[in-house]
């Protein structure tokens, strides 16, 4: 395996997307909300095996930040600038994924739990909205110790840029630690996610040790209210926005950078107390597949521009073309060149 000497590491959950198109009585019958992410319970067991059965799912690479991983060096257009560490099982859905980021250019250098299948995810879509239904299985097995790798050590020497969704908080806070004890050390940029309300309901304690190491928050419209509400900063989006960004800081690691995403609604974008507002470009309802990874492509769109030093206009627009791309494909499916131009 050659050097890497990429710009961007990611590391978080990989998951199998298990994709299809259902009606709202399965919803119904395991008490799934539409738009919704949450972690399977024993009850949603069965929901995983009725898919494969009587849906004819789409299986497609997926977890949040390999998504993000994978579109920012789809958009960068040379390979090798991204790697991405997760654990998974030694099991053919691994494989899967593993061709799949190999293919898109990405190095993943996987922790490998021979015990536990690879986590899977439910992606449930209905009318172009999508609910998430994860079994973290092997992904929830990531050991600190897979950071003393000579690989992943290497990988976090030449990063320079390190991005990991709040999924990953529910995994190992350790080895997130790590990464932004490394990047505050070394003043590089570290950038994680809100990535779904129950980890802020639930996992607050995690989200707050992590929280003063972050230069760049990312979040939808949903997280950023759910975030207001638990930390008493009121309703309105743009505030919260500006108070999440005035959060303590670790010391020497300058200005807190807010990114909250609304849908077709204009993104805001909050740093050093003031709010600037960018317009989404619509897209016809006809040309909609589903919204399973829009999120996740809009900040793989904003990394690939943050990592080469271009300015938050630059970074945004890149997020939304990426963004407006995927969620004309089923998930995270990257079916041609980036004909992106900044």
């Amino acid at each position: 395996m050659s050097k890497f000497e990429g710009i961007l590491m990611g590391m978080g959950n990989p998951l199998l997307d298990i994709s299809a198109n259902v009606e709202q009585d399965l919803l119904d019958k395991y008490d799934v909300k539409l738009d919704s992410a949450i972690l399977a319970e024993e009850k949603h067991q069965p929901l995983f095996k009725e898919l494969v059965e009587k849906y004819k799912p789409t299986y497609i690479a997926g977890g949040a930040t390999q998504n993000s991983i994978r579109v920012a060096q789809w958009m960068m257009k040379k390979a090798g600038q991204t790697a991405f560490m997760g654990c998974v099982g030694n099991d053919d859905y691994a494989k899967q994924l593993e061709d799949c980021a190999t293919s898109d250019g990405v190095l993943v250098h996987y922790m490998k739990d021979e015990k536990v299948p690879t986590g899977t995810c439910a992606a449930l879509i209905k009318g172009g909205e999508r609910s998430l239904v994860t079994n973290l299985d092997a992904a929830n097995n990531f050991k600190q110790t897979h950071l003393d790798t000579d690989k992943a050590k290497e990988i976090i020497e030449s990063a320079k840029f390190y991005y990991i969704a709040g999924f990953f908080l529910t995994v190992s806070v350790e080895s997130l630690l790590q990464v932004t004890e490394h990047a505050l050390a070394n003043k590089k940029t570290f950038c994680m996610n809100l990535s779904a309300p129950f980890l802020i309901d639930f996992f607050g304690d995690q989200m707050a040790s992590a929280m003063p190491y972050v230069d760049f928050l990312f979040g939808n419209e949903s997280e950023a209210a759910a975030y207001g509400k638990k930390h008493e900063m009121g309703e309105d989006i743009k505030e919260i926005a500006l108070k999440v960004a005035a959060l303590p800081k670790k010391e020497g690691s300058g200005s807190r950078t807010v990114v909250f995403t609304q849908g077709s609604e204009s993104t805001i974008v909050a740093r050093d107390g003031k709010v600037t507002e960018y317009k989404v470009q619509p897209l016809s309802k006809d040309l909609l597949v589903d919204t399973n990874g829009a999120g996740d492509a809009f900040v793989g769109g904003f990394l690939s521009q943050l990592v080469e030093g271009k300015d938050m206009d630059a970074c945004v627009k890149a997020g939304h073309f990426a963004a407006l791309y995927i969620i004309q494909q089923s998930g995270t499916q990257l079916m041609k060149e980036c004909d992106y131009s900044a």
